[in-house]
């Protein structure tokens, strides 16, 4: 059974216990039924399991467009300073959020997912990449260290003792996916959801310590927001028991 087909028999197995809400958390039956467009800014690591959840919260509440817009958490979080016109932000690491909040240009984030590293390779991993210790021999591609994958790489590297000069570094995590996939890269430090997210395309090597680096992701919705009620229930639901089983379901780990 693929992770979609069990990521939709557990949202439906929570909507017939009453788990999951027939319209959206927060918004008014009046809110509801206004036609607006949700601008949800997340971490490309988000996609597609935020699709999903989108999805959901337009089915729930007829007349919300929900527009996700994925990229590294760190341009994410330069747009929204910036001006950038979100409803709401999910970012991949606290330290990309935070600021906005200091600020009061979100509220403060809460904790919705969890996530840990993996080695994306070819699939049939034909070089045979075991560890960390093998990317310095191959041809590798990280992100670039002011996106939270790029500082959880840093860091795993850092705890096993292993210094790697990268072929690029990469804004967000899907462009490293997609040079493995693509083959200009032999390899790349990639999140477990990314893997489960491209089967075909590349294959994942556990390394040691990857269960000591996990990746915490906070949501928050942004303070200028033109439409606050919808995107507090786009929160919600996030944060609810069917949209914690859509991203189970996709991998992420409980926050």
């Amino acid at each position: 059974m693929t992770r979609l087909a069990v990521a939709a028999l557990a949202v439906l197995a929570l909507s017939l216990t009453g788990c999951a809400p027939s319209t959206a958390p927060g918004i008014a039956a009046a809110s509801a039924t206004a036609d607006q467009t949700l601008t949800v800014y997340a971490a490309a690591s988000l996609n597609p399991a935020f699709d999903e959840l989108a999805t959901l919260l337009e089915q729930q509440n007829p007349g919300v467009d929900v527009q996700v817009t994925y990229d590294g958490s760190s341009t994410l979080a330069t747009q929204i300073a910036a001006g950038a016109p979100a409803d709401v932000f999910a970012s991949a690491d606290q330290k990309n959020l935070q600021p906005l909040a200091d600020d009061e240009l979100t509220g403060p984030g809460t904790l919705f997912a969890g996530n840990t590293l993996r080695i994306a390779v070819a699939p049939g991993n034909p070089l045979g990449i075991e560890n960390l210790e093998d990317l310095s021999e191959v041809i590798t591609v990280l992100c670039a260290a002011q996106v939270p994958c790029g500082a959880a790489s840093a860091t795993l590297l850092a705890n096993a003792g292993v210094t790697l000069t990268p072929a690029s570094e990469e804004q967000n995590v899907t462009a490293v996916v997609t040079k493995v996939a693509g083959g200009e890269a032999d390899a790349g430090l990639v999140y477990a959801t990314d893997v489960a997210a491209n089967p075909g395309r590349i294959e994942g090597v556990t390394p040691a310590g990857a269960d000591a680096v996990v990746g915490h992701y906070p949501i928050a919705v942004v303070k200028d927001s033109t439409h606050a009620e919808a995107a507090q229930a786009f929160v919600d639901l996030v944060l609810s028991p069917a949209g914690q089983a859509v991203l189970a379901a996709h991998g992420f780990l409980a926050p």
